[in-house]
């Protein structure tokens, strides 16, 4: 009788375990893309054969958060330390990749890009990282810091030695800069300052009153 009411015992608390990984999945599922221009974007990277993981909303100290945010599985082009990005970021960065580096990596470099690097997306940090100031688009994974592109010939042209490199590695860094100024919110560079000698930053926010890009 013992060993019977013991089994029974056993049996509720793991249906009970059950139930609330349940139920967890389900809130999760809740909290993901509620809005329609949400939900709009992912049927954006559905058609653009992009994978991804949708992630759980999601508030953290000093006003950080990561609301309608996604993780990137694969999409044209390998990348580097991609964290949680608001899926427009998502959208416009994987066009990016495929209709701006694949074509200037074959027109300026003679090589295709198999791998671009990142320096991260999320950040809960200020703009520049200072101690004070308004919070960056990174704490809302609205912001991504690209690095380096590393070529199938074994090639790396990284922002930091080829903005002010070789002919043919800055015509292929700047093409990639102007592009990037007609998809995202605001585009930093090297001559923005020199906290941005060794990356592009790219994010959604709109900088200009007009709506229009603020590309430096």
């Amino acid at each position: 009788m013992v060993r019977g009411a013991s089994f029974l015992l056993l049996t509720l608390l793991v249906s009970a375990c059950g139930g609330r990984s349940e139920r967890e999945v389900v809130r999760r599922d809740n909290d993901v893309f509620r809005s329609e221009p949400a939900r709009q974007c992912l049927s954006t990277l559905k058609a653009a054969n992009v994978r991804y993981t949708p992630l759980p909303n999601q508030n953290f100290s000093g006003g950080c958060h990561t609301i309608d945010t996604v993780r990137l599985m694969s999409f044209s082009t390998e990348a580097t330390n991609l964290g949680a990005m608001t899926c427009p970021l998502a959208a416009n960065f994987t066009a990016w990749a495929k209709h701006a580096v694949a074509p200037a990596a074959r027109a300026y470099l003679d090589s295709e890009v198999v791998r671009i690097e990142t320096m991260g997306t999320y950040s809960c940090r200020n703009v520049n990282g200072g101690r004070s100031g308004r919070l960056s688009q990174h704490a809302f994974g609205n912001a991504v810091d690209v690095s380096a592109f590393v070529l199938k010939d074994g090639r790396r042209v990284s922002v930091l030695t080829g903005w002010n490199g070789k002919a043919d590695e800055r015509a292929f860094l700047r093409r990639l800069h102007q592009s990037a100024c007609k998809r995202f919110g605001t585009v930093l560079g090297p001559d923005y300052n020199a906290a941005h000698a060794n990356h592009f930053h790219f994010d959604m926010a709109q900088s200009m009153k007009d709506g229009s890009a603020y590309c430096r």
